[in-house]
């Protein structure tokens, strides 16, 4: 057991400890970046982990995303206690109403198309539908009525000139 104790290494606190430390100690104005916090923790605390550069980018990025740090030019930094809260990009996302009670919601309809009713009456096939389709055709030819005769039915020239 005793040769167990004297392999660990020394306990560290914890990185975000660590980085307010080197932060308030660097007490530079524009704050600090990566490269002094990692210098300054590696002089206080001597021997580190292998990765403690992986570490602490990780710990640099984790507290910038909680508002812990303010990352500006390259330096991270303690955020102003007046500063208004930083809001995300985009607009606000709408309140929300409270939610009624669950008895006064109707039952959710099922998923899919709902099936056909089986009393409904059978529709005419697709092309017939309006009327006879004998005599579509011939007021069509007409030009009595159609969508494709009555296309010059109103004309703004005189007549004499029909080029366009």
């Amino acid at each position: 057991m005793a040769a167990e104790e004297i392999s660990k290494p020394p306990s560290l606190p914890p990185y975000p400890e660590m980085i307010w430390s080197a932060i308030a100690a660097l007490n530079e104005t524009g704050g600090s970046n990566k490269t002094s916090i990692a210098k300054y923790i590696e002089s206080k605390y001597g021997d580190l982990l292998a990765g403690n550069t992986a570490l602490l980018s990780h710990h640099l990025n984790r507290m910038t995303d909680t508002g812990e740090l303010v990352f500006c030019k390259n330096n991270y930094m303690k955020p102003d206690p007046n500063a208004p809260p930083k809001r995300g990009r985009g607009r606000p996302p709408k309140p929300k109403d409270p939610i009624a009670p669950a008895a006064d919601l109707p039952p959710a309809r099922p998923r899919g198309r709902p099936p056909k009713d089986p009393n409904a009456p059978p529709k005419p096939p697709k092309g017939y539908r309006c009327g006879d389709w004998k005599a579509k055709r011939e007021a069509t030819q007409d030009g009595t009525t159609g969508q494709r005769n009555n296309r010059n039915t109103y004309s703004y020239h005189s007549g004499a000139d029909d080029s366009r």
